[in-house]
């Protein structure tokens, strides 16, 4: 032969070898084609032509081929882009979901089309009005019992409302805190999740050091990086540590990245394995993008490479309170509003130098200078539409009321509307019958039909506290019957007409219909000029009954738009995970393709081993024989 013997055996050798790994790593593929997280598999080779031979016998000008191949290692088919756009998009379609648990918790409140709810109640009031607006009806006690009980069972519907969201808000908060409860909390979970990545970081870097690439570790980390992304908004980078980038003092250290041979010339690059870092994304009171570092490659032990969050309440003075113990006090369950969040970054830097302030608080806490309008402030908070952690807060936090919070419309902007509509309703028929039971021109302001059941008092009414006055329930106080100061708008005042005894629920009849603001009702104060009864009630021009619809309709509204959100993010994350599964998914179809490729190629390399065999058998055999 003309060249070394058994050179191309080696070369055969090793084209058998690697296709034998193709088909290796293809089995490999096809057992975990349905392996939630895991990655395509695919052998890198290169080329095996030696650029500086070791013979010293070769002829210079011979072309180097035919060496075979090398297996450098196996790797991983993925797209870091794809992966870039699946986490945005879990961020978004975390958001929309946690939403719309939360909007169809208060469905439960405000949905009354398969129910009789609280408009059915107003409805049945003003039925009851008008039968008792005859004169023969005023007086009389089954009428009067009547009206009593259906605005007892109003207020029994406020109540209801009112305990329901309370409830809503407690299970918004387990599921932050987990505390208590069965399932795993948000906060429980970012937890787990950050610790795991940082121990997987340590994992993957050692064994990588020491020849394994830990694809499957790999794969783990990534399953928990998407799942981290659902929570909150991350950035995801990888980078050599501080003692491989090729920086040192700022100046460049090629030592760090390259390998010299005795002559001082490069003769490889380093293979040293990447660190990964995953940073918060968020934004400061100002609305300026702010990072944090969550995860931080290998460094330092222990806990030093990943951080944490807690969870707790605020005192008085918009602090985090503590116990004894100095642990971040446990939010009240009866006070689910009033919860922050505290995330610790990590505690060194990439190159190992000790951190300090590195703690973000998201809280909520109000400018109480001016206390007829306090004003509300979140410390920080997170971009728009990112993760079920915003989702939670912004329901918990974002009334639709108090400046600067208002685009969202969260549990305690219902509450308000429910809370708006029970002391309305009290204001109105507690004030008309103060005049209805008037005395010289003096209301009589004993004569409250709605109270406080706190205190039994007609202050301070909500609708988790709205009932009826027990001296009503006990007969000391009636519906009015005399005449009143109360004028329809632009009606003179007559002091010597008597008026009827159907007056007052003449009044409340119309009460119930008319929309507030509302100035046809007028209230002549003794000095000959008039004041309109009601028309610092606000019930944003619906009457009563129709508030609720209102409501009603700006929760269908806000389920609507939140439900077509997460409709078309989630289609978009189905069309990035398709994207993705094409490259980093195991296809069938792909993988039977590839093991009849590497078969035949297997089949061709041991034939070109036969071919070889014959050759050299010839060689052997049949030359030197001139002369015999």
């Amino acid at each position: 032969m003309i060249r070394a013997s058994f050179a191309g055996f080696t070369t055969a050798l090793s084209a058998l070898q690697a296709n034998q790994k193709r088909l290796d790593i293809t089995g490999q593929n096809l057992a975990n084609m349905n392996t939630v997280g895991y990655t395509r598999q695919a052998l890198q080779v290169s080329s095996v032509n030696y650029s500086n031979p070791v013979s010293h016998y070769m002829n210079g000008s011979e072309v180097v081929v035919g060496f075979g191949v090398h297996m450098d290692k196996v790797v991983q088919i993925r797209d870091p882009y794809l992966d870039i756009q699946y986490r945005n998009q879990m961020q978004k379609s975390g958001y929309n979901d946690s939403i719309q648990d939360a909007l169809d918790r208060l469905s439960n409140v405000f949905d009354e089309s398969q129910i009789d709810g609280i408009r059915s109640a107003f409805d049945d009031i003003q039925a009851t009005l008008t039968a008792m607006q005859d004169l023969p009806n005023v007086r009389d006690p089954i009428y009067e019992s009547e009206l009593r009980i259906r605005m007892q069972a109003l207020t029994n519907k406020l109540n209801e409302a009112s305990r329901e969201i309370d409830q809503a808000e407690r299970e918004e908060l387990a599921k932050l805190d987990g505390r208590n409860v069965n399932e795993q909390g948000s906060v429980e979970r970012i937890n787990d999740i950050l610790q795991q990545i940082g121990s997987l970081n340590r994992q993957i870097k050692r064994n990588q050091i020491g020849g394994q690439q830990s694809l499957e570790l790999m794969d783990e980390r990534n399953v928990l990086l998407d799942e981290l992304s659902s929570y909150i908004p991350i950035e995801v980078e990888y980078y050599k540590d501080a003692a491989h980038d090729g920086i040192k003092n700022g100046n460049a250290a090629n030592s760090e990245i390259y390998d010299y041979d005795g002559k001082g010339n490069i003769i490889g690059r380093k293979e040293w394995p990447d660190d990964l870092r995953v940073k918060m994304v968020y934004e400061d009171a100002n609305g300026d993008r702010q990072f944090l570092t969550l995860v931080e490659g290998t460094v330092g032990n222990g806990s030093d490479n990943y951080g944490s969050l807690d969870i707790g309440m605020l005192d008085d003075a918009g602090n985090f309170s503590k116990d004894p113990n100095g642990q971040y006090t446990q939010p009240d369950v009866n006070d689910p509003t009033n919860v922050g969040l505290i995330f610790h970054g990590t505690k060194l830097d990439w190159e190992e130098k000790p951190l300090t302030n590195t703690d973000i608080e998201f809280k909520r806490t109000y400018d109480t200078t001016d206390p007829t309008a306090p004003k509300a402030q979140i410390s920080n908070q997170f971009p728009s539409d990112s993760g079920s952690l915003q989702g939670s807060l912004d329901m918990l936090w974002k009334d639709g009321k108090t400046d600067g919070i208002t685009d969202v419309n969260g549990y305690e902007f219902y509450r308000n509307q429910i809370d708006n509509l029970a002391s309305s309703f009290a204001e109105v028929m507690n004030t008309l019958n103060y005049w209805g039971n008037a005395n010289n021109n003096v209301p009589d302001t004993n004569a409250f039909l709605l109270a406080n059941k706190t205190d039994g008092t007609s202050a301070g009414i909500t609708a988790a506290n709205i009932t009826i006055n027990e001296e009503w329930t006990a007969g000391n106080v009636h519906i009015g019957t005399v005449a009143n100061n109360i004028l329809q708008k632009g009606e003179a005042y007559d002091p010597d007409a008597n008026g009827n005894t159907n007056d007052t629920i003449k009044n409340m009849l119309e009460a119930m219909t008319a929309t507030y603001p509302y100035s046809n009702l007028v209230l002549w104060d003794g000095s000959g000029t008039s004041k309109p009864l009601f028309d610092t009630v606000n019930l944003k021009n619906n009457s009563f009954s129709d508030y609720m619809n209102y409501t009603s309709t700006v929760l269908a509204n806000d389920s609507y738009k939140n439900t077509n959100a997460l409709k078309t993010n989630v289609t978009v994350l189905n069309g990035i995970q398709s994207s993705r599964d094409s490259v980093s998914g195991v296809s069938l179809d792909e993988e039977a393709s590839n093991m009849m490729m590497y078969m035949s190629a297997y089949n061709a390399a041991s034939r070109v081993m036969t071919t070889l065999d014959e050759a050299l058998d010839r060689l052997i055999s049949s030359t030197g024989v001139v002369g015999r």
